[in-house]
């Protein structure tokens, strides 16, 4: 089970998940099946939505890129 499809089972189901996270029921979906990633924005909004279970850079990796300083 994806990370994706761990965040939807904590809300019940892909509709509430799309409905907390203001994102469409589509894009969920897109997410479970790994069709293409969570923005930042969008996973910043889900940790802070989950009270930090899930981590932004758990579901968007860039952030974790984004986070470290260039050498």
């Amino acid at each position: 089970m994806n990370v994706f499809q761990r965040l939807v089972d904590h809300f019940g189901s892909q509709t509430k998940a799309a409905e907390r996270l203001g994102v469409d029921q589509s894009t969920v979906s897109g997410w479970v099946l790994e069709k293409h990633g969570m923005s930042a924005v969008t996973a910043l909004r889900a940790e802070a939505e989950t009270n930090e279970l899930f981590k932004a850079v758990e579901l968007c990796p860039a952030l974790h890129r984004a986070a470290k300083p260039a050498a």
